[in-house]
């Protein structure tokens, strides 16, 4: 009985297993690199062949799941579409040394999925589950502003990103180191700065930055404040243009009425010569 009890505790402290950390996801962005991590111990126990499988996890469950490389007897082997299976090896030069870890040189959107590392060693075995999500950067965002740029009015400045996987955040904030507005409110998913009651201390360039988990982008935008024209100015302005208007126009009548009387003048003086 105790020689059963001693090797149940050996096999259970000196077993194969990997020691990568469990289970969980990776974020990284399309065209970079990533390496799965996939390191291993063996016991004294296992002595069969060394074989190692990575495969693609099936998120249903009634399916098979999908190899697509292995080792097994000292030689790599590539499995199922070529064309995923392009820049994916394993990281170390030989995976019998403790490290099965996988690198995948350019990821795609396609590479998206959970990830499976076995390593077998008879009769020892064990496996590690990593999930992958490949997303695109932001894009260079676009700045704009609506509203005019008066003081005492209202002005909305607004950020937008073309491209980028969702969820993405905005930011506003003021390139100086001067405080943003406390009339100002933002909307993170919008990318919209709204000022109720702009003034010249607001005045200044503002940077809008997107960001997303695998990157971020920035657009800048100088924001003005122009003074609102002197209404009594233009009151009066327009009440002089009224006279000088007034004024043409009748200058105008007197001088037709005048041409008018010359010619009836004109043409009785011509008549009484005829007779």
């Amino acid at each position: 009985l105790y020689p059963a009890l001693s090797f149940m505790q050996l096999r259970q402290t000196e077993e194969l297993k990997v020691t990568s950390l469990g289970w969980k996801t990776i974020q990284k962005a399309e065209g970079e690199s990533v390496i799965l991590g996939c390191s291993y111990s063996l016991s004294p126990l296992d002595t069969g062949d060394l074989d190692i499988e990575w495969s693609v996890v099936s998120p249903d469950s009634t399916k098979k799941d999908r190899m697509f490389l292995s080792y097994t007897s000292g030689i790599k082997y590539h499995h199922g579409d070529p064309a995923f299976a392009e820049g994916l090896s394993f990281a170390a030069g030989d995976p019998s040394d403790g490290d099965a870890s996988l690198s995948i040189a350019r990821l795609t959107p396609a590479h998206s999925a959970t990830y499976q590392c076995k390593v077998k060693k008879s009769p020892g075995v064990d496996t590690r589950k990593t999930s992958l999500v490949v997303m695109a950067k932001p894009s260079v965002p676009k700045c704009w502003l609506e509203g005019g740029e008066l003081v005492g009015g209202a002005v909305s400045l607004h950020c937008m990103a073309a491209e980028g996987s969702t969820p993405l955040e905005y930011k506003w904030k003021r390139e100086s180191k001067d405080l943003m507005p406390a009339a100002a409110t933002q909307n993170s998913v919008t990318g919209e700065l709204k000022i109720s009651h702009h003034s010249q201390s607001f005045a200044g360039v503002y940077l809008c930055e997107v960001n997303n988990a695998v990157g971020a982008e920035c657009c800048r935008i100088n924001l003005k404040a122009n003074k609102p024209p002197n209404r009594a100015g233009v009151v009066v302005g327009n009440v002089v243009g009224s006279l000088l208007l007034v004024f043409i126009v009748l200058v105008f009548v007197v001088l037709l009425y005048w041409k008018l009387r010359s010619r009836r003048r004109y043409e009785k003086e011509f008549s009484n010569e005829i007779r």
